[in-house]
């Protein structure tokens, strides 16, 4: 397995002379999780730090045109990859080729809002809610043609990965997400947390006003680092990573999308009403009963949930790992051997 690794690494770098860069970004503010005893398991090789992915690919997909990544044998068992905010498809560069070299066909999206992903229409609502991004990835699915795959994420992709979960369980063979059970609801956003926890969600309250909308649009990049910095307080990315990653947010709905996506999760813009039944079997907290496994690192600098306060919530075999060494927020591109190693494992769970 290590040495067709290491030749789609040699691959993909040269496909970086392409210039073929597009994904999306996502942070949540998780908190810091408590260390718990994990028995050993197997190493996996991974080339780390590869220059870019192959070729883009592109499908009408709902109310959208996705870019996507594809990676391994055609006729593998399915995985899907959600990134989140404020990162992109390169949260998984190395995650994508331990899973292909395994026999999966990975498909890594741009969520709306990132890289080359488009609406088809300049008349849709650039709406960031919870339910929406879900259906993007339940259209996704049915225009690739994939029944049935494991699902897995960090961030806002995490949040889609479990609401996938809870409510198309068939549609789902298994599921990895980072900071646990992200599943939320207006109702719950509007009560009031401890004063040293709303300090964490500062940016959230920031997009709430125009002044906060009009100093993302013209401090894109520079706000999404410091975000990346504060998130991943250990994690020495450099100069030509982030930039790999950035070219993201020139997206012309990013902006939008993520204002949206924080001003409704505080009841301050109104959803679609198509998605009103959803957000309301949301808003319940359904649980998730196909297999599972949650992660967190050790040093996640973003707001989110104590493992403790959602485990009841995973109602099938269900697993934590905490992450040691510094591990923040965007964990699969910090930790890609483990969180590859978790697709792998939740397979067979």
């Amino acid at each position: 397995m290590t040495q067709e690794i290491d030749q789609r690494r040699r691959r993909f770098l040269g496909a970086a002379a392409l210039g073929l860069a597009a994904g999306q970004l996502g942070i949540q503010i998780p908190a810091f999780a408590q260390q718990a005893p994990q028995a050993p398991r197997p190493a996996v090789a991974v080339p780390v730090g590869r220059a870019a992915f192959p070729r883009l690919k592109h499908v009408q997909a709902g109310v959208l045109n996705v870019a996507y990544v594809e990676d391994g044998p055609a006729d593998g068992k399915p995985v899907l990859l959600f990134h989140g905010w404020p990162y992109d498809i390169h949260a998984f560069v190395d995650v994508a080729p331990i899973l292909a070299a395994a026999g999966y066909r990975v498909i890594i999206p741009s969520l709306r809002g990132y890289g080359a992903t488009r609406f088809l229409s300049a008349d849709t609502p650039r709406n960031g809610q919870q339910a929406a991004l879900a259906v993007d990835a339940i259209a996704l699915m049915d225009a690739l043609g994939i029944q049935k795959a494991l699902v897995a994420g960090f961030d806002w992709g995490a949040r889609t990965a479990c609401i996938l979960a809870a409510l198309w369980p068939e549609r789902c063979k298994a599921l990895v997400s980072v900071s646990g059970y992200l599943i939320g609801s207006q109702e719950a956003n509007r009560a009031p947390l401890p004063p040293k926890a709303e300090l964490l969600w500062w940016y959230q309250f920031y997009f709430a006003t125009e002044r906060g909308a009009q100093g993302y649009a013209k401090n894109t990049r520079d706000f999404v680092r410091l975000i990346w910095e504060l998130a991943s307080p250990k994690w020495k990315f450099d100069d030509a990573t982030f930039d790999r990653s950035a070219t993201a947010l020139d997206n012309p709905d990013h902006v939008a999308i993520s204002i949206h996506n924080y001003r409704w999760r505080l009841g301050l813009a109104q959803g679609e009403s198509k998605y009103d039944e959803l957000e309301a079997k949301l808003a319940a907290f359904p649980n998730i009963g196909i297999p599972s496994i949650t992660m967190e690192g050790d040093a996640n600098g973003a707001p989110y949930p104590q493992p403790s306060t959602y485990a009841r919530k995973f109602t099938g075999r269900h697993e934590h790992r905490d992450l040691t060494g510094g591990i923040g927020h965007n964990l699969p591109q910090e930790a890609p051997r483990e969180f590859a190693q978790a697709v792998l494992d939740v397979d067979r769970f």
